[in-house]
C-alpha cells in the first residue's frame, strides 16, 4: 500500500473513532447539533495537529473564524469527554495564560495501532514480491 493510502486510512480511522465516541456517548442535556459541531471541531483540530499547529483558543479562532465563545462552547464538551486534554501556558506575549489543547494521547495511540497493522501488511506484501 502506498504511503498516501496509509495516511488516508489513518484519517478515516480517526474520523470513524471520533464519530462513534461522540454519538455513542451523549453528554447530559446535549443536543444532536452540539454533537455534530464537536465532530466538525475534532476534524479541524486533527488537521491542525497534523500541521503541527499549537491548539490554543486564539489559533482555533483564527483557523475557524468562530468567536472565542463559539470555540469554547464546542471545545469544552470535548475536554469533558476526554477526547482533548487541556493545559494552561503563557500566552504569546508572555504575560497571561492561554488554554492549550491536545488530542488525547489514548486516541492517537488507538489510531497508531490501526496504522501499524496496515504497515505490517505492507511489509508482508513487499517480502512476498
Amino acid at each position: 500500500m502506498t504511503r498516501a493510502l496509509n495516511v488516508q486510512l489513518h484519517n478515516i480511522a480517526f474520523s470513524a473513532f471520533i464519530f462513534q465516541e461522540i454519538f455513542d456517548n451523549p453528554l447530559e442535556d446535549e443536543t444532536p447539533q452540539s454533537r455534530l459541531k464537536q465532530i466538525g471541531m475534532m476534524s479541524i483540530l486533527y488537521i491542525m495537529h497534523q500541521g503541527h499547529d499549537t491548539l490554543t483558543l486564539s489559533n482555533i479562532v483564527e483557523t475557524t473564524g468562530l468567536t472565542r465563545t463559539g470555540v469554547t462552547e464546542t471545545v469544552d464538551p470535548l475536554v469533558r469527554r476526554g477526547l482533548l486534554t487541556e493545559s494552561f501556558v503563557k500566552n504569546s506575549m508572555g504575560r497571561g495564560k492561554a488554554r492549550r489543547f491536545e488530542i488525547a494521547p489514548a486516541i492517537l495511540e488507538k489510531i497508531r495501532i490501526f496504522q501499524g497493522s496496515h504497515a505490517r501488511a505492507d511489509d508482508a506484501v513487499e517480502t512476498k514480491s
